[in-house]
């Protein structure tokens, strides 16, 4: 039986059980019963490998020792072993980060964990239902991460204040730009359900790891902050799936909660599409210089960025990234320009490749760039590429989702960083545009493609955003015209006292 008949079995049970109310609570149900499930699985390898093997949590809340058994407990039985037992234990669970590290995981994994259902025949159903799916088995191991993914897009919605699912093409293409390297820090500072953090270590696996040294290395280099405990939960899930034993350092917490001077800049890559269109509660922008103060989610994201990456230092290149984020981004004023000016001055932002409508689709229609930044020398040109639909193709959907292998002309085209990107050449699709430039459009980074004819959309969402960039500038205008009308008058007033 495939996982995804699996899992669509599992949703139909829930859907019967009377304390299970709607697609977010049955997605919470799954995730802790598949973290304890996939926990399990791992501990079985390490038991193997390990000379001195410790179990992380109480013995009999192991899955094999309540769960493995299809004519296992069952019933209220089960259902008072969980709610009186196993939650209130690994809630608790005595774990010190540094002494018991993979029961420090267990306890985080449950800090905000419920159990929903009300029924434990119905419960005891879905638990056989998963026992049908094989954590060991690695073709198993990397469907699951597929049906993983299609659970997290049906739940997905719009609206819901910016956050959503990155397609994995756009995923994994940042990833591939910015190379991370066997030991170099990689950091999500909104990592949502982990898929930056998962497609790094697949790509530092299948690049640079060759020896259990290396693995070793590679468990260590990995760190994300994300804020929900739903979230947080499914992204510790997807880092052990992906072989990361001890995922400590994915954190449950809002990274905007710390002062911008208390964080060390020490990450050598950080990959992240940051929350945008919300707004942070009331209080954190206190955490920012006061003349970068907004609530807008993303703006204080994009700092946080800057000052956190790796300064250069001796022979050594500055901490790099890539960045999703929203159009608004690119011409917004106000804040935003002087976060734009930060940015080129700290950091050389040498690429911003312009995603099509619809990459988001169905979530969001908003138009996304991805930038491409260097820490440690200041920009000095900025190059653009709009990436075009693929042949035949007018818009992306859930059915018709981006794919990787579009990004192969970017591919082609992107040079090598060490040279300057000497080897880049303007196109139909690429152009270049000097620092000199962007200061005199006040940083609007929202330059068109000059190779393309002025195209006539009706896509409302565009619409709405051109209407408010203009409103945007006839407002400047105004402001400019009342500091001109002020001056006159009091130059003339001088000169008639």
């Amino acid at each position: 039986m495939s996982v995804s008949t699996v899992i669509k079995s599992i949703q139909d049970i829930m859907r019967k059980d009377a304390g299970v109310d709607g697609d977010a609570q049955r997605l919470g149900q799954l995730s802790w019963l598949l973290f304890l499930k996939i926990f399990d699985a791992q501990e079985e390898e390490l038991e193997f490998e390990l000379d001195d093997y410790r179990e992380p949590i109480p013995e009999q809340f192991l899955w094999r020792n309540w769960a493995a058994d299809a004519q296992g407990i069952t019933g209220d039985e089960l259902l008072s072993f969980i709610n009186d037992e196993l939650f209130p234990k690994l809630k608790n669970l005595t774990a010190p980060i540094d002494k018991n590290p993979r029961g420090f995981v267990v306890k985080e994994a449950f800090s905000d964990a419920f159990n929903y259902m009300k029924n434990g025949t119905l419960l005891r159903q879905v638990i056989n239902k998963l026992n049908e799916v094989d954590f060991t088995d690695s073709k198993e191991r990397h469907l699951f991460g597929d049906i993983y993914e299609q659970i997290l897009r049906d739940l997905q919605s719009a609206g819901n204040a910016g956050e959503f699912y990155t397609p994995r093409a756009v995923t994994r293409f940042m990833v591939d730009r910015v190379d991370p390297k066997l030991g170099e820090q990689i950091f999500d500072p909104a990592c949502g359900t982990g898929g930056f953090l998962a497609c790094s270590v697949d790509h530092v696996k299948n690049n640079y790891v060759k020896t259990v040294a290396d693995h070793k290395t590679l468990q260590s280099q990995i760190h994300g902050v994300e804020k929900k405990q739903l979230p947080h939960l499914l992204a510790t899930t997807n880092m052990m799936l992906h072989g990361i034993e001890v995922p400590v350092q994915v954190k449950h917490g809002n990274t905007l909660n710390k002062p911008l001077s208390n964080w060390d800049s020490d990450f050598d890559v950080i990959v992240t599409n940051p929350p945008f269109g919300g707004t942070e509660e009331d209080g954190i922008e206190k955490n920012f210089p006061s003349d970068m103060q907004t609530r807008e989610t993303a703006d204080l994201f994009l700092q946080l960025i800057i000052e956190v990456l790796k300064e250069p230092s001796a022979g050594k290149e500055g901490g790099r990234a890539a960045v999703v984020l929203p159009d608004g981004t690119l011409f917004g004023e106000g804040v935003k320009t002087k976060i734009k000016k930060l940015l080129t001055e700290e950091c050389n932002l040498h690429t911003i490749v312009r995603l099509p409508n619809g990459v988001f689709n169905p979530y969001t229609g908003i138009k996304t760039n991805i930038l491409f930044f260097t820490k440690g020398q200041p920009t000095k040109d900025i190059w653009f590429y709009e990436h075009p639909y693929p042949e035949g193709v007018k818009n992306y959907s859930k059915t018709k989702p981006m794919k990787f292998e579009e990004f192969k002309t970017e591919q082609d085209w992107w040079g090598d960083e060490a040279d300057g990107f000497a080897s880049r050449v303007e196109n139909e699709q690429a152009w270049k545009v000097s620092i000199e430039d962007v200061i005199e459009r006040n940083f609007n980074l929202d330059i068109k493609n000059p190779h393309v004819g002025e195209l006539i959309s009706h896509d409302p969402e565009e619409l709405l955003q051109q209407y408010q960039v203009q409103q945007n500038e006839i407002q400047t205008l105004r402001d400019q015209l009342k500091g001109i009308l002020a001056e006159a008058l009091s130059t003339n007033g001088e000169g008639n006292a």
